[in-house]
């Protein structure tokens, strides 16, 4: 039986890449069902490719030797070749809002997420009963003022060994860059607005102080610079000067739950890859 496999790629551009990539696969019985490429200004070349392959699972480390030897070090590639029948395994951190928990949560509950949710960690209590309903573990996390390190090292035991991304649905603490380089994974977070946004408290205020026409939603890679990590996905609503700040909210509150479920999404089926600041995102359903 012929099995789904997803191949990633980052290299410098130049003739014949594509050629032997296809050739290794068709050496190897593999039939292309998805190509997706492009060249960067810069002079890279990412590419992505979705194919079936007899036998993959079970010899899916020598493929990957094999590949290593053949293509990608001729190349210079970085790379990353998976069996897509592998779930990954991912944690949801959340505060009180629970707009964006409670979508995730649900969208994994219907099946419509190919991950694990191995688990909610919170700084507050307040979802512990609707998430361990459906049979997730709920960990409460208080932050403690002053002490930021306690709180992240109790969460990086949670995480360690167990998960392989995080997201940050609405969780209002900030992250620092040492907990990142330590948890060794993705985080993806939300921001409440299209960035560059309105900083500091009651963003929705003022937006509805200088009038906005357009209310956005930003789901992005996390990284030590505030806000300023790799942009997966955008979208935003257009208003008017009869729309009040509940409204506001309401809008916001939609694209930030369809914003941040599409990030994921794409996350899951390796469409995204980092391009410095920037991502390079292979659009799929």
């Amino acid at each position: 039986m012929s099995e789904r496999g997803r191949l990633l790629v980052d290299c410098p551009d130049g003739p014949g890449i594509v050629a032997a990539v296809s050739a290794f696969l068709a050496e190897r019985d593999g039939n292309i069902v998805e190509a997706d490429q492009h060249a960067a200004d810069d002079g890279r070349l990412f590419m992505r490719m979705a194919f079936d392959m007899p036998g993959l699972v079970e010899h899916l480390d020598a493929v990957r030797a094999d590949f290593d030897a053949s293509v990608a070090t001729r190349f210079d590639m970085r790379w990353r070749l998976v069996a897509a029948a592998r779930r990954t395994s991912f944690a949801i951190l959340a505060s009180r809002e629970p707009h964006v928990l409670m979508e995730i949560l649900w969208r994994w509950q219907r099946g419509e997420l190919d991950a694990d949710l191995a688990m909610v960690i919170s700084n507050h209590a307040d979802h512990r009963e609707a998430v361990e309903a459906v049979g997730v573990e709920y960990h409460h996390v208080p932050s403690v003022p002053g002490d930021r390190r306690a709180s992240e090292s109790r969460i990086l035991e949670l995480l360690r060994g167990r998960c392989e991304l995080a997201v940050l649905a609405r969780y209002m603490q900030i992250l620092t860059g040492g907990f990142l380089t330590e948890a060794g994974m993705p985080f993806i977070n939300i921001h409440h607005s299209f960035l560059p946004a309105f900083v500091g408290a009651k963003p929705y205020q003022q937006a509805y102080e200088r009038g906005v026409k357009i209310v956005g939603a930003t789901a992005h890679y996390v990284t030590e610079e505030l806000d300023g990590g790799p942009i997966i996905e955008q979208d935003v609503v257009r208003i008017d000067h009869r729309a009040s700040v509940a409204d506001i909210e309401r809008l916001g509150a939609d694209l930030e739950r369809s914003v941040l479920l599409r990030a994921v999404r794409w996350h899951l089926a390796d469409r995204v890859l980092r391009h410095g600041p920037k991502t390079v995102v292979f659009h799929g359903h």
